[in-house]
């Protein structure tokens, strides 16, 4: 595996070589935040940012993306028949994306590539990106990534993982995508022994800066009848207003509805996000609704992340411990004194 060292000065004409054979993703400021987005011109690719308010998931599943056209023209020898609406699923990079947010991506594929079904648009995504990671030196006081498995240097999920040394970013390829990615680095310096042991240090102190504030794996043992009829239910959704802010944010929510659109004689069948946090999201055709109290929503949310996902992928919980949802709560709601609560209540009495 290589390991590069590239000045901050160098870094554009980098990511300039990339997009000669790649299309490149990467954090762009807007406004007061940043957001993902395609990149024309390398300067503004913006690696101060201490995370994106989106998180990157759109570009493996987009929040409204046409799957099928159809023609409902009278007469037409294609009437009624579904044609797939290319995607444009070529080489591309996403450079700069947090671990956090590349860890949630192996969280999603269990869902998008199971043994029975797979969504072929949201495999190809996945073959076709090289996810360059950024190391993250400076965590927002929400994240709580090392609460659930992962970590601000966490390098399971990437294929690059740079580290911010100040003057210059130390670049790990940690994949086979990634070593080749970094053998077309043009002026790239061999990194010293010293940068090496610097990139360590600030990793290690992340490390340190971030406390496990809960234990999830208890929850794996308690029944899940138990934990769902738990009285602190009551106390958590009491202030939720179902805005399905935090599924919209969260990296790790995949919940879609499909929707035909029609235009006079032309229609479009599109998938567009969707969210448990919804009145309607549970709605059956017969008028009957299984989740029709806001209790009943607001536990679906907090029990599948910590509980069903575990229980049925036999894997770590469902969040990534972005914090994002912290942030951006209009009511406060905090899933990490949730998760404390939901563990809590795994501990036997002494």
């Amino acid at each position: 595996m290589l390991t590069v060292y590239v000045p901050k000065e160098k870094m554009p004409l980098v990511i300039g070589r990339v997009m000669d054979r790649a299309r490149v993703f990467a954090p762009v400021k807007e406004g007061h935040a940043h957001r993902f987005r395609l990149v024309n011109q390398p300067h503004h690719v913006d690696l101060t940012y201490q995370n994106s308010r989106l998180s990157p998931k759109e570009l493996m599943h987009p929040p409204a993306e046409a799957m099928f056209a159809y023609s409902l023209k009278k007469g037409d020898p294609k009437e009624g028949i579904l044609e797939e609406i290319p995607k444009g699923l070529g080489p591309r990079v996403v450079w700069g994306i947090r671990p956090c947010d590349a860890k949630a991506f192996q969280l999603m594929d269990v869902n998008f590539m199971t043994r029975e079904y797979v969504d072929p648009w949201w495999q190809k995504r996945r073959q076709s990106t090289v996810l360059v990671g950024l190391g993250c030196h400076e965590p927002c006081s929400t994240c709580f990534c090392t609460s659930v498995g992962t970590g601000p240097f966490d390098r399971s999920a990437v294929d690059v993982l740079m580290t911010d040394c100040g003057d210059g970013y130390l670049m790990e390829s940690v994949t086979e995508a990634g070593e080749a990615l970094l053998a077309h680095v043009p002026k790239a310096e061999a990194a010293s022994e010293n940068r090496v042991a610097q990139a360590r240090a600030i990793s290690e102190k992340a490390e340190k800066n971030l406390p496990r504030l809960f234990v999830p794996d208890p929850l794996q043992d308690k029944a899940m009848n138990e934990l769902f009829q738990e009285a602190f239910w009551e106390e958590v959704q009491f202030a939720c207003i179902n805005c399905g802010t935090c599924t919209f944010l969260c990296p790790t929510c995949w919940c879609f509805d499909i929707q035909d659109e029609v235009h006079r004689d032309e229609g479009v069948r599109v998938r567009l996000w969707d969210s448990c946090m919804f009145p309607l999201f549970t709605l059956h055709g017969s008028g009957h609704n299984p989740r029709n109290q806001k209790l009943q929503r607001v536990r679906q949310r907090f029990m599948h992340k910590f509980k069903y996902y575990v229980d049925k992928y036999g894997n770590g919980p469902a969040c990534v411990g972005c914090g994002r949802c912290v942030q951006y709560c209009p009511v406060n709601i905090d899933i990490r004194r949730v998760a404390g609560m939901m563990t809590a209540s795994c501990v036997c009495p002494t």
